[in-house]
């Protein structure tokens, strides 16, 4: 396929790149002049688009989402499918979906989880919102740059699975954490933690794949010094997106208001930026009540 793709930062970059590796035409374009090898660069979005039987944007957030959309739809040629793979506001994902449709054009939403690792490797997993007809036609890209991606329904729809997947991630994490600190000050060795919970009513994805406490479990961030696998920040701005949502919808999500609250403090008040959002654990065990 010919393939646009605009957004080539840690994410965006390494994705175009194994498009181009399993020999489809890509020329991409990003703000920051980041050019990927083996593609054709453009000098705007527009251009990146035109002629394009794919456009791929990763993008920032919902407003940058639309300032670009505004400038690729009316450059690409009827038919093509507008594939946005930026974790956004679902409101905002729907707006340019809407927009892409009037215009002639097929549009998805496929935010993406398994993080810079999952982007290089081509083993992420796609959450789509669209219809049936775009997403076979985006399916066997969506192969390439990941392992798995599921047709959740009309446009929006994908936003809506990542930011609900995420905002379970979130909140299981920091109980996780918390669960770890309240151990350590009851003497409970973290080993013997790890191995009663990973097989008891406890288990989950962030004990047993991701365990915040280093040298207990698989290979995690923690061991690591927090370097992020996945960032605070990042699972703050998707928190926000929940909450957001949330207000939108009228549904009542107290323990993900309290857990963007936290990561919220953690982020803009305490160390938390530029760690991993597992580094909650440390944050946890310098803490006391009250």
């Amino acid at each position: 396929m010919k393939i646009g793709f605009i957004g080539l930062g840690n994410m965006g970059a390494p994705m175009a790149a194994n498009l181009v590796k399993a020999g489809h035409a890509v020329t991409g374009f990003d703000t920051a002049a980041i050019e990927v090898e083996g593609a054709a660069t453009a000098a705007s979005a527009a251009e990146a688009a035109a002629g394009q039987d794919v456009v791929i944007t990763m993008l920032p957030n919902g407003a940058i989402l639309r300032s670009v959309a505004a400038e690729v739809i009316p450059a690409m040629q009827a038919g093509a499918v507008l594939l946005d793979c930026s974790t956004v506001d679902v409101e905002s994902a729907r707006a340019v979906a809407e927009d892409a449709v009037a215009a002639g054009l097929k549009a998805l939403d496929a935010p993406v989880s398994g993080g810079i690792g999952g982007a290089q490797a081509g083993t992420l997993t796609f959450m789509v919102g669209g219809t049936e007809e775009a997403f076979s036609i985006a399916k066997p890209l969506f192969d390439i740059m990941g392992q798995k991606a599921v047709h959740c329904g009309p446009s929006g729809n994908g936003q809506a699975a990542k930011i609900c997947n995420n905002m379970i991630l979130g909140v299981t994490m920091i109980a996780t954490c918390e669960a770890f600190a309240l151990a350590d000050k009851l003497g409970l060795d973290r080993q013997a933690m790890f191995d009663v919970v990973s097989t008891s009513s406890g288990y989950s994805w962030t004990m047993n794949a991701y365990c915040p406490a280093p040298g207990v479990g698989p290979q995690s961030p923690a061991d690591n010094g927090y370097k992020p696998g996945f960032a605070a920040e990042l699972m703050l701005k998707d928190l926000r997106l929940s909450q957001q949502a949330a207000e939108a919808a009228d549904a009542d999500t107290p323990m993900g208001a309290a857990a963007a609250a936290l990561y919220a403090t953690f982020v803009e008040e305490e160390d938390g930026k530029g760690r991993d959002f597992s580094a909650m654990l440390p944050r946890f065990e310098t803490r006391h009540r009250g």
